[in-house]
């Protein structure tokens, strides 16, 4: 029986997706690429913000047309979604014969298999504070040199425009050993560089072991032998420990990387929005990484038109992007999600005003971001080799700088014969407004030829 698979959303739904794909496998699926060669499609659908919603929704509907037009037997929503929309799905995409929460995917195939037998809707819908064992020898689908590692489920935090605690449940950790596994297997089939996630990394540990673990777990990855780079994304700053980044100076595998999601600027947003931080805990904290780790590349996220958010509250967002020059930014509109306090809150802000502040505040990060490229020329870097545009006989990379699909890439023009996952010494000779372009001045190891 072939599936074929679609997975939206964020980098832990697609550790999700592969945990699917790997479980399916074992129960006797095949894995398929196209949609026409599918006798069962599985969405798992994002729920996050109003825009993932409506991917979600706009898929399963264009799934659904391989039902009527295609080979495809079975439809199935899976993910957040799936979890938090499960009765309207029903009623809404007829279409949809199976239901599989954020916690269900350990009985995918059992399901699967039953509904193939009968008629109905099928839903699997576990507590959301239930955490399946995650699989060891899970595929890896990034289709490159590095993988994602999903640490810990769900959150505790409850900021006032999020759903997750309510899709995903209370903060769990994976245990270590079980990462360790899955680490050494992804290392064992060419993975290089492992990926950290959550819903919020820096709590790694305290449910299980009684202490934030997250330093010990790096130590842990560091053993693996064929690991070259881990990178740590989604930082709460307020849990950031002295600790974690005396770990980070002292493992040489450990990336000088940290996504520290802040949403903004002014401390009445901040409290709005349910935060724990001040900007002038913001501002003592990136002042001390700086400090401890210089060559450190950071990255945030921020939303704008918060309910409430005044000309006042953008003026401080504004110069606080231009005080603290992050390398890597991004820049959301405020979602109004039911079931939030935030939808609740009076003051809400137009579309086309939120839409105008996170212009201008992309803006700014753009001529910051050149200006740091630009005094990055003549610098020398490794970069890890991700693929090769013939059209323009260039490859592409990334430093330690960057992380996948969201930051930026480095161009090179060489006479070496590379491969995806090969890491090179590059010097720096051209900067654009978010990638850079250098040149190949040394190998490393004996892993590609002239």
């Amino acid at each position: 029986m072939n599936i074929f698979f679609v997975s939206l959303g964020c980098d832990k739904n697609l550790v999700d997706s592969e945990m699917m794909i790997t479980s399916l496998r074992k129960d006797g699926f095949e894995i398929v690429d196209r949609e026409e060669e599918a006798d069962i499609i599985v969405v798992n659908t994002c729920c996050f913000i109003g825009d993932a919603k409506e991917e979600s929704i706009n898929m399963l509907l264009e799934m659904a047309g391989y039902k009527e037009n295609g080979k495809c037997r079975l439809l199935v929503a899976a993910g957040c979604l799936a979890q938090r929309y499960h009765k309207e799905i029903q009623t809404e995409i007829p279409e949809v014969d199976v239901i599989i929460g954020t916690m269900g995917y350990e009985e995918m195939g059992q399901m699967l298999h039953k509904a193939l037998e009968q008629k109905g809707v099928l839903e699997s819908l576990k507590s959301i504070d239930y955490l399946p064992t995650p699989l060891t020898d899970r595929d890896n689908t990034s289709g490159g040199s590095y993988a994602y590692l999903k640490i810990a489920e769900g959150c505790d935090k409850c900021c006032t425009y999020c759903i997750i605690p309510k899709v995903r449940g209370h903060y769990r950790s994976v245990p270590i050993e079980n990462l360790v596994k899955q680490a050494e297997h992804l290392a064992e089939n060419g993975v290089r560089e492992l990926i950290l996630v959550a819903q919020e990394t820096t709590l790694y540990g305290t449910d299980l072991y009684g202490t934030k673990s997250l330093p010990l777990l790096l130590e842990k990855l560091s053993e693996v032998e064929q690991i070259r780079w881990i990178r740590i994304l989604y930082c709460y700053p307020e849990e950031i420990t002295k600790e974690l980044v005396e770990t980070m100076k002292k493992l040489p595998k450990v990336c000088h990387y940290l996504d520290i999601p802040i949403q903004h600027g002014a401390d009445r947003i901040l409290k709005k929005m349910g935060r724990r931080t001040e900007s002038r805990q913001l501002t003592q904290m990136i002042q001390y990484l700086r400090q401890e780790i210089p060559d450190i590349a950071l990255r945030t996220t921020l939303i704008t038109g918060f309910p409430g958010e005044t000309a006042e509250d953008f003026e401080k967002l504004q110069e606080f992007v231009k005080t603290m020059r992050f390398d890597r930014l991004g820049v959301f509109t405020y979602s109004r999600e039911e079931d939030t306090p935030a939808a609740e809150m009076p003051e809400q802000i137009p579309e086309e005003i939120k839409e105008e502040r996170r212009d201008v505040i992309m803006a700014m990060q753009q001529e910051i971001a050149f200006e740091k490229n630009e005094s990055r020329i003549g610098q020398e870097m490794d970069v890890m080799i991700e693929g090769y545009l013939p059209e323009d006989d260039v490859y592409v990379g990334r430093s330690y700088m960057d992380a996948p699909d969201v930051d930026g890439f480095v161009f090179l023009s060489t006479g070496w014969n590379l491969m995806t996952g090969d890491y090179v010494k590059v010097r720096i000779i051209q900067a654009q407004e978010y990638d850079l372009i250098g040149e190949v001045i040394e190998e490393d190891d004996d892993e590609f030829t002239k």
